[in-house]
This record gives C-alpha cells, sequence and structure tokens, in this order.
C-alpha cells in the first residue's frame, strides 16, 4: 500500500474523498473538512489542499464519484449476475444508501448546494453519472434511446428516494426502501409496456417491405 507521503495528487485525492462527508457534517463543505480529512490520513494540509481546492461543489463530486466506486466494490459482477434485472438495480440502490447513511448530515448539506440555481447543471451531470454507474454496474448495453431514457429514469427515482431517505427515521430505513420498491416497479411497467410496443411497432405494415417481398416472388 502507497505511504500517504509517496501518494500522487490523484491517490490523495481518492484516499481523502470518503473522508470528506463525515467532517462535511460539521464543518459544512469548506477547507476545514479537508483539513479534518488530511489529519484523518496523516496528509500535509498543503499537498492536501493542493489535491482538493476548498470548492464545495467540487467536493461533493468526489464524494459522490467515491460513493460509485465503493458501489461497484461492494456489488462485483459475480454477485450481480446470479440477479434479475430488478433485483440489480435494487441492490445497486440500496448499496449506495447504505455508504451514505453514517453520513446523512453531509449528504443533506451536499444536496442543499446542489440545489442552488448556479448548481444546477452540475447537479443534473452528478445525477446522471451516477444513474449511469448503477446501469452499466446491472449490465445494460444499450446504445439507442433505451440508453437514455433508463439512466432518465433511474436518475428521477434515486434523487426522489434520496429526499425520502433524508426524512425517514423508520428501523433501517424500511420506509425509503418501501419508496424504492415502489418506484422500480414502476421502472420495470415502463420497460414492459415499451417492449410489447416495439414489438406491436415491428409488426405494422410496411409498404416497403411488401413491394420487396413483390419484386423477389417465386416464378
Amino acid at each position: 500500500m502507497t505511504q500517504v507521503a509517496d501518494m500522487t495528487l490523484d491517490e490523495l485525492r481518492d484516499a481523502l474523498a470518503p473522508r470528506l462527508a463525515p467532517n462535511a457534517a460539521f464543518d459544512g463543505w469548506s477547507a476545514d473538512a479537508v483539513t479534518a480529512a488530511a489529519d484523518a490520513i496523516g496528509a500535509d494540509h498543503d499537498i492536501a489542499r493542493l489535491a482538493i481546492p476548498a470548492k464545495p461543489v467540487e467536493m461533493i463530486d468526489l464524494w459522490f464519484a467515491h460513493v460509485d466506486r465503493e458501489m461497484a466494490s461492494r456489488l462485483p459482477p459475480e454477485t450481480l449476475a446470479s440477479m434479475k434485472i430488478r433485483a440489480r438495480i435494487t441492490a445497486l440502490v440500496e448499496a449506495r444508501l447504505d455508504i451514505l447513511a453514517p453520513d446523512r448530515e453531509a449528504l443533506r448539506r451536499a444536496v442543499a448546494i446542489l440545489a442552488m440555481p448556479q448548481n444546477a447543471a452540475r447537479a443534473a451531470r452528478l445525477g446522471w453519472r451516477s444513474a449511469d454507474a448503477m446501469w452499466r454496474r446491472a449490465g445494460d448495453t444499450a446504445t439507442d434511446y433505451n440508453h437514455y431514457t433508463k439512466r432518465a429514469m433511474l436518475g428521477g427515482i434515486y434523487a426522489a428516494t434520496i429526499a425520502v431517505f433524508l426524512n425517514d427515521e423508520s428501523e433501517g430505513q424500511a420506509d425509503t426502501r418501501a419508496f424504492l420498491s415502489r418506484r422500480i416497479d414502476n421502472i420495470m411497467q415502463f420497460e414492459k409496456a415499451k417492449a410489447k410496443l416495439a414489438s406491436r411497432t415491428d409488426h405494422r405494415f410496411s409498404m416497403s417491405r411488401f413491394i420487396g417481398r413483390l419484386r423477389y416472388t417465386a416464378r
């Protein structure tokens, strides 16, 4: 394992990212949180600030990227392979909730910052990135319009689930998990309806196919 003093800035950034949130809960997403994270791993303060400038949105971005990596670590491909797609998506979102659970206050502050008008575009990109990470981990390889509709729907569901999660005082966040289950049911129903529609479209009368068949009718 690389010693802290020998880390590149990228390695140091990744090492600091998971330690930002516990301090941001008290110090806000600020330079103080970077300093406290540096202390936690024994990093030089000045180098830590060079690795992570004290810009709230940038710090939140790094933390969310850590959540993406931790989610992937907790659910390797061999674990997901035995699940149906609905179970994969549920497991991936719930893994994120488990990772975020110890730092709900930091998440609350992060959501408030991202809700500011000047951060709307960045918030949308981060939401898309999270949804994309989950679909890719679930094995989705769509490259047509389905690629976009799936991510847009999951991004919306994830954002709504986070809103419930932040105010959920039920044991084990049972209310959040029930909410998530209902919303994922909606995705699955939509995907089934879309597949039926596509199937019907494939069998609609096509003048070009009809003419093609006439042209090559056996004599």
